[in-house]
């Protein structure tokens, strides 16, 4: 309900192209896995890591059409807790799912501070505290300065992140040749503990693949979201699914695996032997990656707290939009503190397995919610809204099935 008598707030800006969108989501992922976790990766699943990347990419994949047609349906912030409550009608469930991707956001931006200073230190001696405090002082003032200004910073970093593998690849793509003779090591599990160890590193990689569903809480700030969403969307998980096994292959081919396993900072060290130089540029590209990953976690996060606000009458000051910036300020800076703290006194493997396990949460009950939908025959009785995603294909069931097993079997590991 609008006070009478009180000025209207400013709104976000619809500034985002398709461009600068796909760039978003891909910086989001290419940050979050591949330059922090590869190793971690290899530690679960050995050398069938890549089949690991694959089977989280299949279910991230499956998950991403659903994505792509809610968004559509539903174009707001805060878009997750909307889909949960147009399908369930349960406002308890609503503030859950709400509250369960602005912890992902946080978590997940905790976790690339964590791992930001494995590279970081590489360059600078500095003491790794204040290295995460001013990397988030940085990254929080851009974040309020604007939405493009942001975008346009990220989009430039992921570029040059994209550059970065394929330094790796251009540098250590000889070690493609012994694929034929190690297809079945890396790719074909030999026993049901083998099969165990893929699952458990898909559950660790699925972490990696974070970053499509951010997408959707900036929808308000796309120009024709209806057109440029879904696009972005599908595009952004096949180029990251891409880059993701063919830099889990050149790693396992090019570097032992214990020294792969125990690295924090393992593209940089798997570069060393071929070109010290390049490695050193890896380092830097590398800082900038996590720092960019960073910057959009920190800005969905923000965002969805100001949809949440906004949308379900909440304090005042979240949903504050600055009328000079247009950016939600007090939501973004409160994000970036409890960032802060959880980097501080979290290790990174926790961090990482905490926001899968959250991510394979809020992806299960957003499926459901598309397949029940589509049950009730609320999809149906939307064909206009939905002309421009009718070449999808969306499995909600057999996704959130996926999802659902993915965690039971990681709780069980757990239990046992």
């Amino acid at each position: 309900m609008t006070d009478t008598g009180m000025p209207q707030q400013p709104t976000l800006a619809r500034r985002i192209g398709t461009p600068l969108l796909v760039l978003y989501g891909l910086g989001t992922i290419l940050g979050a896995g591949i330059y922090v976790l590869v190793g971690k990766v290899a530690g679960v699943a050995g050398m069938l890591a890549p089949l690991s990347f694959i089977v989280a990419a299949i279910i991230a994949w499956l998950t991403a059409q659903s994505y792509s047609i809610l968004v559509v349906l539903f174009p707001k912030s805060a878009g997750e807790s909307v889909y949960v409550e147009q399908a369930f009608q349960q406002r308890w469930l609503t503030f859950l799912v709400g509250g369960l991707i602005v912890l992902t956001g946080i978590v997940s931006a905790a976790t690339l501070t964590n791992g930001f200073t494995g590279y970081f230190v590489r360059l600078v001696p500095i003491n790794e505290t204040a290295a995460m405090l001013i990397m988030l002082l940085l990254i929080t003032a851009l974040a309020l300065w604007g939405i493009a200004e942001s975008l346009s910073a990220a989009a430039l970093i992921t570029l040059i992140e994209v550059l970065g593998l394929l330094l790796v690849l251009f540098y250590c793509g000889d070690a493609f040749q012994q694929l034929p003779q190690r297809a079945d090591e890396l790719l074909l599990p030999a026993s049901g503990i083998q099969l165990a160890g893929v699952l458990s590193g898909a559950f660790l990689a699925f972490y990696a693949f974070i970053g499509f569903e951010d997408m959707v809480n900036v929808v308000e700030e796309v120009k024709e979201p209806q057109h440029t969403m879904p696009r972005a969307i599908i595009w952004v998980v096949i180029l990251s699914t891409s880059l993701y096994v063919l830099i889990a292959l050149v790693a396992l081919l090019a570097m032992p695996l214990t020294e792969l396993v125990a690295s924090k900072a393992p593209l940089a060290e798997l570069l060393q032997s071929k070109n010290a130089v390049a490695a050193q540029w890896l380092s830097v590209i590398s800082v900038f990656a996590i720092v960019n990953g960073v910057l959009i976690q920190l800005i969905m996060a923000s965002r969805v707290c100001y949809g949440m606000a906004k949308r379900y009458h909440g304090p005042r000051w979240i949903y504050y939009v600055s009328p000079l910036t247009r950016t939600p300020v007090y939501a973004t800076v409160m994000i970036a503190v409890v960032v802060l703290l959880f980097a501080l006194f979290l290790p990174l493997v926790v961090l990482a397995r905490f926001t899968s396990f959250i991510i394979l949460i809020i992806f299960m009950l957003i499926n459901f919610a598309l397949w029940k939908m589509q049950r009730d025959h609320y999809v149906q009785a939307n064909p206009e809204q939905l002309a421009h995603v009718q070449h999808l294909r969306s499995y909600p069931l057999l996704a959130g099935l996926c999802c659902l097993g993915l965690l039971l079997f990681q709780i069980t590991q757990v239990i046992i």
